[in-house]
């Protein structure tokens, strides 16, 4: 799955022009002329950038922070598109990245995403999750053993499905990795959040001799 960026906006050129840009790049994006739309969307699920039209859109600069506000959306990537109404202080404050101002130039646009394509390739890397299916080992420091399944996997950890709730403390995890020649597995976790009978772990460190598997 390639990226996806939410436009908000309501200005025909201000569209054209970052559809060509994006068309260009390979990102798909996804339109919404009102605020609070875009911000259900956010609620909704994950998007790795956003283009609001903060000016010409009535509630476009609070759809700033209220988009970041998501948890699935914290990180993602914010441009902030200004009309005279939003000073560009009030705009990083409310969460932006990157400001630009109408009427929109050219040179302004691609010099913004070349900076901005790849910090949206890394939230989407650090967001995407591979859905899996894996009996997983974990053990608190006072010895007591857990069984999980784990069912998904992202770049900083996973999320697993267990019968009772974890207590809070590092975790050594461990687990087979599928091939045909099974590996394991070894190494430390914390959760990062839970929402029974699912929880997310954060892994802090990983053996060496796992690293290059």
């Amino acid at each position: 799955m390639g990226l996806e960026c939410l436009v908000l906006t309501r200005d025909s050129a201000l569209l054209s022009a970052i559809r060509a840009k994006f068309n260009e790049l390979g990102i798909e994006i996804l339109v919404r002329k009102d605020a609070a739309l875009a911000v259900e969307l956010s609620k909704e699920r994950h998007l790795d950038g956003f283009v609001i039209d903060c000016d010409d859109v009535q509630g476009g600069k609070e759809a700033l922070s209220n988009i970041l506000g998501n948890p699935a959306n914290k990180q993602s990537v914010m441009v902030a598109v200004l009309n005279g109404g939003t000073s560009v202080s009030e705009a990083i404050e409310r969460g932006a990245n990157f400001v630009l101002n109408k009427p929109l130039q050219d040179g302004r646009l691609r010099a913004c995403l070349d900076i901005a394509v790849p910090k949206m390739e890394r939230e989407h890397r650090r967001y995407f999750r591979h859905e899996i299916d894996l009996p997983v080992e974990l053990q608190l420091h006072t010895g007591q053993p857990f069984l999980a399944r784990m069912l998904n996997v992202s770049e900083g950890g996973f999320a697993i499905q267990i019968s009772k709730p974890l207590p809070e403390g590092v975790l050594s995890v461990q687990f087979d990795l599928p091939s045909i020649e099974p590996e394991k597995f070894r190494g430390r976790a914390i959760m990062a959040w839970a929402s029974d009978p699912v929880t997310g772990l954060r892994l802090l460190y990983i053996e060496p001799q796992c690293r290059a598997s």
